[in-house]
């Protein structure tokens, strides 16, 4: 049996100079080789404890390795409307569940799926869908990102007529607008929407609730309306200096990337061309951050967490199937700059603008099984470190309170449904910020509730 391949990536070099996506195309020995490591599992728990989405993995590379394609995109969709954005930048937790990571390395899932969807729209196999009886009634969807598009395509499936409102100018939501194009090219987002668009789904783009339109004039105009507007509001570090100019979210540096590879803007908002990079917050928006900043050409790039660096194997803190507590790697750390751990971030310096920032090391206190519990400064270990711009990356806090939705933010950010109104929310915005994988799920859970609403005597049935 062959091992996992880890040789996934197209050169450093090669890549740093584009934002095409890092991953090169598997060989087709290397694709029936990996997916033959998914043969012989005795109880599968990937797609049980691992896969929120519930994809059968097993079944899905068994047919892979038969090289029946059909097969296996037959499965792959029937439990996920968009598996070529999973396949992009999930984390995987299918596989922090698969047997053979017991004793050894996992099987690559994420990858394979990719190869199965990429075949699919090859061959021909992913069609738009046709209505055949509509319902009569009609939803609006407000947002676009993966949660909205979900229950936008999961109802319309149900034959209702939907309208999604997009207040950029594009769709996508977070995975167009946040995430880097080096790990998921918008080609791959344009190509889905027009697929949705023929099954007859409606977008109304640079439309923004409460200003262009008014959350009454959408109650009167259709049946039920939809919020999915994820969790914008950023976490900030508010210590001394955290007004001088140089310091700004992380998000809005990948936005502004994002949207001059658009060609929706001309320059660049900010930018690390030439600065000396402090990223802070070890989590994947800071990984983001890390090579779209070397794709910009920075003088130099660090990375720095306060958490202690995570184990290079799996904690026993996180048995199997637990997603494992370890270290990860990315593709952008390959690429260049610098991690710390164990660091705290105590202030910001300069006259007017950014030119240091100010940490400390810190000490951790972990439990029995190795997970860090609290920490403590170190004493003598405050240092100072040059610093042209500072990216926050520390996560996100809640959806954004606002009259114009007429709804309550409650507890972690979290937006109060009115169903009694006609109002339902979906993804981030109704459970808390979390994976592009756990938004999809929402969506289509949801929509089976607002199916269920708008045509009573399906809930019986």
């Amino acid at each position: 049996m062959k091992d996992r391949l880890h040789d996934i990536y197209r050169p450093a070099e090669e890549r740093k100079k584009d934002f095409r996506e890092v991953e090169r195309d598997l060989t087709a020995a290397e694709i029936r080789q990996q997916a033959e490591r998914c043969n012989g599992c005795g109880v599968p728990f990937c797609h049980g404890s691992g896969c929120p989405l519930e994809n059968v993995v097993p079944e899905v590379n068994a047919a892979v390795a038969a090289g029946n394609y059909l097969e296996a995109w037959l499965i792959l969709s029937s439990a996920s409307n968009f598996p070529e954005f999973t396949a992009r930048v999930c984390p995987a937790l299918c596989e922090g569940a698969c047997t053979s990571g017991i004793d050894g390395a996992a099987v690559m899932v994420r990858q394979l799926e990719k190869v199965v969807v990429e075949k699919a729209f090859e061959l021909g196999y992913v069609k738009p869908f046709r209505v055949e009886k509509p319902s009569g009634k009609s939803v609006a969807v407000i947002g676009s990102g993966p949660a909205g598009l979900t229950i936008a395509d999961e109802l319309a499936r149900r034959n209702h007529a939907v309208t999604v409102f997009e207040k950029n100018a594009a769709p996508g939501g977070l995975l167009r607008y946040g995430i880097p194009d080096f790990k998921l090219e918008k080609w791959v987002i344009d190509r889905r929407i027009e697929l949705m668009r023929k099954s007859g789904i409606k977008f109304e783009c640079t439309t923004r609730i409460g200003v262009d339109v008014a959350l009454e004039y959408l109650q009167k105009r259709f049946d039920a309306v939809v919020i999915a507007i994820g969790t914008p509001q950023p976490r900030d570090l508010n210590i001394p200096g955290r007004k001088l100019a140089g310091i700004h979210f992380a998000l809005d540096f990948l936005t502004g990337q994002n949207r001059v590879n658009a060609g929706e803007l001309k320059t660049l908002p900010v930018t690390a061309a030439g600065k000396r990079v402090v990223v802070i917050g070890g989590g994947d928006t800071g990984s983001d951050c890390v090579g779209t900043a070397l794709r910009q050409r920075a003088a130099s790039v660090l990375q720095i967490e306060i958490m202690p660096e995570p184990p290079a194997a799996r904690s026993a803190s996180t048995p199997w199937p637990e997603w494992p507590y370890l270290l990860r790697t990315s593709s952008s750390h390959l690429e260049g700059g610098g991690r710390r751990w164990s660091i705290q971030t105590k202030a910001f310096t300069g006259r007017k603008k950014l030119e240091a920032v100010e940490i400390v090391r810190v000490e951790w206190e972990f439990s029995p099984f190795g997970r860090p519990l609290k920490f403590r400064e170190i004493p003598d270990t405050a240092e100072t470190v040059p610093a042209d711009l500072v990216l926050l990356a520390l996560g996100f806090t809640g959806a954004a309170a606002t009259d114009a939705l007429g709804l309550n933010v409650g507890e972690r950010g979290i937006l109060e449904p009115d169903p009694e109104r006609g109002i339902f929310t979906v993804g981030d915005c109704a459970s808390g910020a979390s994976l592009v994988v756990r938004a999809m799920v929402s969506g289509r859970r949801a929509a089976k509730e607002i199916d269920a609403c708008l045509i009573p005597i399906r809930s019986h049935s």
